[in-house]
């Protein structure tokens, strides 16, 4: 399994990747589709809002379960991943790459201190 030391990651198995004080890239952890086994579908109908650190930002479908997507930062969502609308295998196969889910805009940048580190994310899977 993959853990990018750039990456900051939840409890939950989400990533966050900065690609600005104020900006990120929001996806699920290579753990996380290990798990899911092949995703068949992903929703997220948040594009525009302002959501709290843990607030639910979509659902991912995989072939036998659905499980939500936690927000790791309270942020508005810019953006969503349009890959994924016709292809969401591309987050089992490049869940750190094209298979990203949402851009964010940081509403309280500080919170990315309370995010795991990569071998801190390792430590707690085990």
């Amino acid at each position: 399994m993959h853990f990018p030391p750039d990456l900051y990651y939840t409890r939950e198995h989400e990533w966050l990747r900065l690609t600005s004080p104020t900006e990120a890239y929001v996806g699920i952890t290579d753990f996380a589709q290990s798990q899911l086994g092949d995703i068949v579908f992903v929703d997220i109908p948040t594009v525009g809002q302002t959501l709290e650190a843990g607030s639910v930002f979509g659902t991912v479908e995989a072939v036998k379960t659905v499980s939500d997507l936690y927000m790791p930062v309270s942020g508005t969502v810019l953006e969503k991943n349009p890959l994924l609308d016709t292809q969401p295998e591309k987050v089992n196969h490049d869940p750190y790459g094209e298979g990203w889910m949402i851009r964010i805009r940081l509403e309280k940048p500080a919170e990315v201190e309370t995010l795991l580190r990569a071998e801190a994310y390792q430590a707690l899977l085990g």
